[in-house]
């Protein structure tokens, strides 16, 4: 072994015992995962996929104890839930922005699939700006590893050769692809959880689907897609503003509107209660309508 093989071998080594002391094991009936201590007073982060059923949660401490733990919110669109345990003297993770991380940079998954904390060892494969998940919502920033997912490492954390925690290691967002929920996105989705238990996004009250656009308007709107609606919410939040069957938004508050998921994007909390300016194609013709966006509660729509 080299002197340089022999540095890193020590430094992952250590950085498995420095951030292993602040992962737990996650079992919720059929499924189970990992997960990282968030705060001394018992919150813990986890990957929301791998909670199947939200009664009958236990958590296994890194000091061996089994204790059962209480879901404080979910959110299926980032992967991340927070539950909470009744446990005293909590060691918290040293939390790392991605400010100086590079491709190529040497990281570990880590994971308590049992009772002891195991690692798989990568590297950075891709580090991007923001991006929208399968689900619609917006993360600062896009981590990917070829750290390998091994059966119950979701949840846990990724982290670097000082031990310090990059992100949420998840192979539930994008299927294939290991990716980590930066520090940054965690903060604003557990602060979002503690304080509603859930995410609150606005909606519009219509179903969509991508449809192509006329040719003559491709050239003018600069895109080639739009929505059709093809379902209104009589009572639904566009319904009210007279949006109708057959109408095609092309544009949000003056942010062009191609697929679904840029939709579901832009309907943040901040729009819950706020008029919003659609722009729809009707009968060949342009319009705008004003809608006052509704909260969301229970299943997805528009």
């Amino acid at each position: 072994m080299t002197q340089a093989q022999g540095t890193l071998s020590d430094l992952a080594a250590a950085a498995v015992e420095t951030a292993g002391r602040h992962v737990v094991r996650m079992d919720a009936r059929r499924r189970s995962g990992s997960g990282i201590v968030w705060s001394a007073d018992g919150l813990i982060v986890t990957a929301d996929h791998i909670i199947h059923r939200e009664d009958g949660i236990t958590v296994g401490l890194p000091g061996g104890d089994t204790v059962p733990a209480v879901l404080v919110g979910r959110d299926s669109s980032t992967d991340v839930a927070v539950l909470r345990v009744e446990a005293a003297g909590l060691g918290v993770p040293i939390w790392r922005d991605l400010d100086g991380a590079r491709v190529g940079h040497v990281v570990l998954a880590l994971g308590r699939p049992g009772r002891t904390v195991r690692a798989a060892l990568g590297i950075l494969s891709a580090i991007g700006g923001t991006w929208r998940t399968p689900g619609g919502a917006s993360v600062e920033h896009y981590v990917e590893t070829d750290a390998r997912a091994l059966a119950g490492f979701s949840g846990g954390p990724l982290v670097d050769t000082a031990g310090r925690v990059l992100g949420l290691y998840t192979a539930g967002l994008v299927r294939g692809v290991a990716l980590a929920v930066p520090f940054v996105t965690l903060r604003r989705i557990v602060d979002a959880l503690k304080a509603h238990g859930r995410i609150r996004r606005a909606y519009l009250g219509v179903a969509t689907h991508a449809a192509p656009l006329p040719a003559a308007l491709r050239d003018q709107l600069g895109q080639r897609t739009g929505l059709l609606v093809f379902s209104v919410e009589p009572d639904g939040p566009a319904g009210r503003a007279g949006m109708v069957l057959g109408d095609t938004i092309v544009a949000l508050d003056g942010q062009p509107v191609r697929r679904v998921d840029e939709l579901w994007g832009l309907l943040g909390e901040g729009r819950i209660g706020a008029a919003v300016a659609v722009r729809i194609l009707r009968a060949g013709q342009i319009q705008d309508l004003a809608v006052v966006a509704a909260e969301r509660r229970g299943a997805r729509a528009e």
